[in-house]
C-alpha cells in the first residue's frame, strides 16, 4: 500500500528524500522482516498480557510428558501475533495490485481464521465446563469438526490452484529450446552476455523436478492426450491435496514449545530464495528454473513471515509464554504450501518440509501398525513410544529444548540441499 501510494506520488511528480529505496525488491524485504519483528515483538507482549487477563489459556492431557502440567494456562491462540505481523509490513511494503500478494494475504487471513475459530471453540467448551462445576477433559470433539477444517483448506487449495491456471496475470517462461516457434505463442528474446535466448511462456501448469536435466514437469503429461483438456482438474486436486496434507502437518507438528515456529521460519528462507531467484531474470536463467514475471514481489511477503516467525519466538521458546494454537499452525502449513507451489516447486516439499513430513509419517505409521496388530493380535502394538514424533523423544528422555534445536538444525539442512537440487541433475 505505502509502495504503490510513493509509486502514484512519483507518477504525479511529487517525491521524497529516500522514496527510491522502494522501487528495489531488496530493500523492501529487509524493510518488512525488521517490521513484522517490531510488530511481533511489540504486539505480541500486549496481546500475551490481554490473552493473560481474559483467561485464554490452554489445556494440557495428562500423556505422561515432562513439564507437560507447568504449561496448563499458558496463553494460547498466539498465532493472532504472526498473522499481524505479515499482514502489517505486506500491505505496507508490497505492491498490493500484484496477484501473487492478494491470494498470500487471503491465504494467511483465510487459514488464520479456520484455526481462530477452532481455537475459541475450544476455549469456549473449557470455560462452560467451569461455569457448570465440572472438571473439563481436553477431547478431539472440541473446537471444529475435522471435516470443516479440512472444507477450509480445499477452498484455499481452489483458490491458490484456479488463480494460477487460469488467471491472466500469472505467467511463466522457459526457454525455447525448438526450431520453429509456435504462431501465437508468448515470446521474448532474453539477452544475456551477447546472447539471445527465446523465452516461451509455458500455457499448461508446470513445475521444477529435482535431479532430473530437463528439470521440468508438465501436468498433463499425466493424462492421455486424448483427455488433456482436462489439465485443470488434475492441477486443482494435486494443489488441494498439498495444501491440505502440510497445512495438517503444521499443525501435527506443533506440539512442544518452539517448534513449528522455528521450522516455518527456515523453510521461508528457502522459499523466499526461491522466489527471488524465480523472478530476477538473469538468476532464473542461470539456474536453469522457471522465469516467472513479479513473483519476485512475494519475497517481501515471506520475508515479514519470516520476521513474524522469528519475532513470535522470543515468547513461544522454551519455556513459552504462549502458543500459537491452531490460529497460527494451520496457517502456516496453509501458508507454506500455496508458496511452493507460486514458485513451481511443489515437488521440492517433501524435502523443505522433511520434519513436517516425517511428523505426520509417524503418526500414520503408529496408527495403522496398531489397528492392524489389534486386529491380528487382539492388543495393539507400536512403533513408537508415542506419536507424533518430537514425543517420542520426549518419552526418551530428552529435553524439549534439544529435541527443537535438532529438528531445527536437519531443516537447515534440507532447505540447503532442497536449493542444492537446482544444480545437482
Amino acid at each position: 500500500m505505502l509502495k504503490n501510494l510513493i509509486d502514484w506520488l512519483n507518477s504525479i511528480g511529487i517525491q521524497f528524500p529516500g522514496d527510491n529505496l522502494f522501487q528495489f525488491i531488496t530493500s523492501r524485504v529487509m524493510l518488512a522482516m525488521v517490521l513484522s519483528l517490531v510488530i511481533s515483538a511489540v504486539f505480541g507482549k500486549k496481546l500475551i498480557n490481554y490473552l493473560r487477563k481474559r483467561q485464554v489459556g490452554e489445556s494440557v492431557r495428562d500423556l505422561g510428558l515432562a513439564g507437560e502440567q507447568q504449561k496448563k494456562g499458558t496463553p494460547t491462540m498466539g498465532g493472532l501475533i504472526i498473522i499481524v505481523a505479515i499482514v502489517l509490513p505486506t500491505l505496507l511494503l508490497a505492491d498490493v495490485s500484484k496477484v501473487y500478494i492478494i491470494l498470500m494475504l487471503f491465504a494467511t487471513i483465510w487459514m488464520g481464521m479456520i484455526g481462530f475459530i477452532d481455537d475459541y471453540l475450544k476455549l469456549r467448551s473449557k470455560k462452560l465446563a467451569q461455569q457448570q462445576g465440572v472438571a473439563y477433559k481436553k477431547s478431539d470433539k472440541d473446537g471444529l469438526a475435522g471435516w470443516f477444517k479440512i472444507l477450509g483448506q480445499v477452498v484455499l487449495g481452489i483458490a491458490v490452484a484456479t488463480t494460477l491456471m487460469f488467471n491472466d496475470s500469472v505467467s511463466a517462461y522457459r526457454e525455447f529450446t525448438g526450431t520453429t516457434v509456435p504462431a501465437g505463442a508468448d515470446t521474448f528474446v532474453l539477452k544475456i552476455d551477447g546472447a539471445e535466448r527465446i523465452m516461451i511462456k509455458a500455457n499448461d501448469p508446470v513445475t521444477t523436478i529435482p535431479f532430473v536435466k530437463s528439470h521440468e514437469f508438465n501436468y498433463s503429461k499425466l493424462l492421455p492426450k486424448a483427455v488433456r483438456g482436462f489439465t485443470w482438474l488434475v492441477y486443482v486436486l494435486a494443489v488441494v491435496f498439498i495444501v491440505t496434507a502440510v497445512s495438517n502437518a503444521s499443525n501435527l507438528t506443533d506440539g512442544i514449545d518452539g517448534l513449528a515456529t522455528g521450522v516455518s521460519a527456515i523453510i521461508g528462507i528457502g522459499l523466499g530464495i526461491f522466489a527471488y531467484a524465480s523472478g530476477n531474470m538473469r538468476l532464473a536463467d542461470y539456474l536453469n528454473i522457471l522465469y516467472i514475471p513479479g513473483i519476485g514481489e512475494i519475497s517481501i511477503f515471506i520475508a515479514a513471515m519470516i520476521g513474524a516467525c522469528i519475532g513470535f519466538l522470543w515468547y513461544n521458546s522454551y519455556p513459552a509464554q504462549v502458543f500459537m494454537g491452531d490460529t497460527g499452525s494451520l496457517m502456516l502449513g496453509g501458508v507454506i504450501a500455496s508458496l511452493a507451489f507460486l514458485v513451481r516447486k511443489e515437488l521440492l516439499i517433501p524435502i523443505l518440509c522433511a520434519v513436517f513430513f516425517v511428523e505426520t509419517l509417524s503418526v500414520t505409521l503408529q496408527v495403522s501398525y496398531f489397528k492392524y496388530t489389534k486386529r491380528k493380535y487382539g492388543e495393539g502394538r507400536r512403533i513408537f513410544l508415542m506419536s507424533p514424533l518430537h514425543h517420542h523423544y520426549q518419552k526418551l528422555g530428552f529435553h524439549e529444548s534439544k529435541i527443537v534445536t535438532r529438528f531445527w538444525i536437519v531443516t537447515i539442512l534440507c532447505v540447503v540441499f532442497a536449493i542444492v537440487t537446482l544444480k545437482i541433475r
